[in-house]
C-alpha cells in the first residue's frame, strides 16, 4: 500500500513529465521523429528515491524503441523533473511500457466470449427461476 505522500509525489512527477512531453522539448533520436507519448502513472518508492514511470506512445507503435530512448535520455528527464518539482532529492527515473491497456483488452475479449457472456447475464434474462429467502 502506497502512502499519501508517495501518491502525491508520483502525481507531481507524472505531471512534470507530461508537460515536458507535451511541450516537445525532448531530444528524441532522429529515427523516432518526436512521438506523442502518454505518461499513465508514476510509482515512487517509499523513500522517494526511485520512480518508475509507465509510458505508452500514441497508437502503441514503436513501444520498445521509445522506452529505450527515454531510458537512454533519463538524465534529461531527471533534470527537467528536478526543475519542475520541489523535492529535496530528485528521484532516479526508470521508464517502462504500460501493459494495462493490453491487459484490459485481453479481459474484454474474455468477457465478450459467448461462453462467459452467457454466465454473466442476469437470471431474469436467461429464464431461470430466482429463489427467494422470504418464506
Amino acid at each position: 500500500m502506497r502512502s499519501q505522500r508517495q501518491l502525491r509525489v508520483g502525481e507531481e512527477v507524472r505531471h512534470a513529465l507530461a508537460q515536458l512531453l507535451m511541450r516537445g522539448d525532448v531530444p528524441w533520436p532522429p529515427e523516432l521523429k518526436s512521438p506523442t507519448v502518454t505518461v499513465t502513472e508514476v510509482k515512487i518508492s517509499p523513500d522517494l528515491q526511485n520512480a518508475t514511470a509507465y509510458v505508452m506512445p500514441l497508437g502503441g507503435k514503436n513501444v520498445t524503441e521509445i522506452v529505450r530512448a527515454m531510458n537512454d535520455g533519463v538524465g534529461f528527464f531527471r533534470y527537467a523533473v528536478g526543475k519542475a518539482v520541489s523535492l529535496r532529492y530528485v528521484p532516479t527515473l526508470k521508464f517502462v511500457a504500460d501493459e494495462s491497456f493490453d491487459t484490459a483488452e485481453r479481459i474484454e475479449k474474455i468477457l465478450l466470449d459467448p461462453e462467459v457472456a452467457r454466465d454473466l447475464k442476469p437470471a431474469e434474462q436467461t429464464g431461470e427461476k430466482i429463489e427467494s429467502d422470504q418464506d
